[in-house]
């Protein structure tokens, strides 16, 4: 082989490898986090940072920033947070997100939203472990003063918002580096 062409393989050889480098510690910041909406979701991003690249929460996304809480779920934590999916919010009564959205009713925003949230940072299997040592159902306290009732079906843990409507996990235990978030499929809301 010709220095040339031992320089060009070299050459090829570093850039592969750089890439493969590349590529792993991409691996690794996003760890064993599922995908959620289309985008990678980084243990080392915040609960905000890393909701706003999902295309299936751009309402939520919408919603806390029209709360004004964009701050607090950046901030340390750590926080549980239920995070209802678009189809989630579109499944509400028809203009329900509009009305929320309004100025107006920023204070009954914040409450709707702050009853996705738990102070604390509770993955599947603690919530699991918390609805068996309860008898097979599990008072969740949330921050915005709401009470969801938690159980386990068939492995699927399944939430009750104060009105009776319910809402399943559907993919659970997405770590930020300020808590963890859970993916529902219904809005949990306060009661009336």
């Amino acid at each position: 082989m010709t220095d040339i062409r031992r320089a060009a393989a070299l050459a090829v050889f570093a850039a592969a490898a750089s890439m493969g480098a590349a590529a792993i510690a991409a691996s690794d910041m996003a760890g064993d986090n599922p995908m959620v909406g289309g985008a990678p979701m980084y243990a080392s991003k915040t609960i905000v940072e890393n909701a706003v690249n999902s295309k299936d929460h751009e309402t939520l996304v919408a919603a806390v920033k029209a709360a004004g809480l964009v701050d607090t779920l950046s901030g340390e934590g750590p926080f549980t947070v239920f995070a209802p999916t678009d189809a989630a919010f579109a499944a509400l009564p028809a203009g329900t997100v509009e009305t929320l959205l309004k100025p107006a009713n920023k204070a009954t925003l914040q409450k709707v939203l702050a009853c996705h949230v738990v102070s604390a940072k509770a993955m599947s299997t603690a919530i699991k472990g918390m609805i068996a040592d309860d008898g097979g159902v599990h008072p969740v306290p949330t921050v915005g003063g709401c009470t969801l009732k938690a159980w386990n079906n068939d492995g699927k843990i399944m939430l009750e918002d104060e009105r009776g409507d319910v809402a399943s996990v559907t993919i659970a235990d997405v770590e930020q580096s300020n808590g963890v978030i859970h993916v529902i499929d219904a809005v949990m809301l306060p009661r009336g």
